[in-house]
């Protein structure tokens, strides 16, 4: 099992004649992923990645030919919110959008009406979903990854590769790797991966990558201590941060004292959650997590 994306899901790319999406769509149609259909208005009619995905007009057109249940946005920031709009009114359930500089106010409104429609976003600003071995979403390099027990949820692009590797290295397997994004308003919360990985047969730890600014670190800590009975292993990016400024992505800033990384590492920690210091060690506290379950089991 996994969450979110298998081997069943039948992808659209939106913007996929763009160079972006051209490009990553070679990528994840190389790994495997079942890309069915590309969305690019004017284009339709064409065929391209050798002649092996069909281009239409609009996100309906290409549901109703297609049976695509999963829309990745390569599209300007401008464009976002329309794509995204379009992608739940053709039906699709699943949207990851990887364009950074979606307006505050585009994603307020697209939030409310997904919310409404019950369709599930990831993003945006994020770098998608990989499941190793099975599909990928987005733009994770599949070869840093491989398949096995540990869920990985992160705010945090760059050091999501950067522990997927690590895993990788230890010989420690993922599940799926979950890239919500680091903007203020997104789609799909820690707490939603969260609950999704605890539900999931195949995983049995976590990974969670977290950073300063708002207080979804802080939620995911009460869930893990009220609902999660599987380990989880967490990091929060931006400890030397210095206060009102930004770093990297527009929801990493603390602000009237709020939103500090060591509130959330205590809040963490109150919830039975290790919580590394340095990105390099969370391999190791993962093995180590396991190694402790694997006693306990032969007891």
């Amino acid at each position: 099992m996994s969450i979110l994306i298998d081997k069943k899901t039948r992808l659209m790319v939106h913007g996929i004649t763009g160079r972006e999406g051209m490009f990553h769509a070679s990528q994840m149609l190389e790994y495997g992923t079942k890309i069915v259909a590309g969305m690019t208005p004017g284009k339709g009619g064409e065929w391209v990645l050798d002649g092996k995905v069909p281009v239409f007009d609009t996100a309906k057109m290409a549901v109703e030919a297609t049976g695509a249940n999963c829309s990745v946005l390569f599209v300007p920031a401008k464009a976002a919110a329309d794509s995204m709009l379009e992608a739940a009114d053709a039906g699709v359930a699943l949207i990851v959008c990887i364009t950074e500089g979606v307006p505050v106010q585009d994603m307020m409104q697209v939030r409310s009406y997904l919310d409404q429609r019950g369709t599930r976003l990831v993003g945006p600003n994020c770098p998608g979903l990989l499941t190793p071995g099975e599909c990928k979403v987005g733009i994770i390099p599949g070869h840093i990854a491989s398949a096995g027990g540990v869920g990985v949820v992160s705010r945090s692009g760059t050091l999501t590769y950067e522990v997927l590797y690590a895993l990788k290295a230890r010989g420690l397997g993922v599940s799926t790797c979950v890239g919500i994004g680091g903007d203020p308003i997104n789609g799909t919360s820690f707490v939603d991966a969260l609950e999704m990985f605890e539900d999931d047969a195949r995983t049995d730890s976590v990974v969670m990558i977290g950073e300063i600014g708002g207080s979804d670190e802080e939620r995911a800590a009460e869930f893990i201590s009220d609902r999660m009975s599987k380990p989880v292993v967490g990091f929060i990016a931006g400890r030397t941060a210095p206060p009102g400024k930004r770093m990297g992505h527009a929801g990493a800033i603390v602000e009237g004292g709020s939103g500090l990384a060591v509130d959330k590492i205590k809040a963490l920690e109150g919830a039975g959650v290790k919580v590394a210091e340095h990105p390099d060690a969370i391999a190791e506290l993962v093995a180590e997590r396991g190694r402790k379950a694997r006693r306990r089991v032969k007891r």
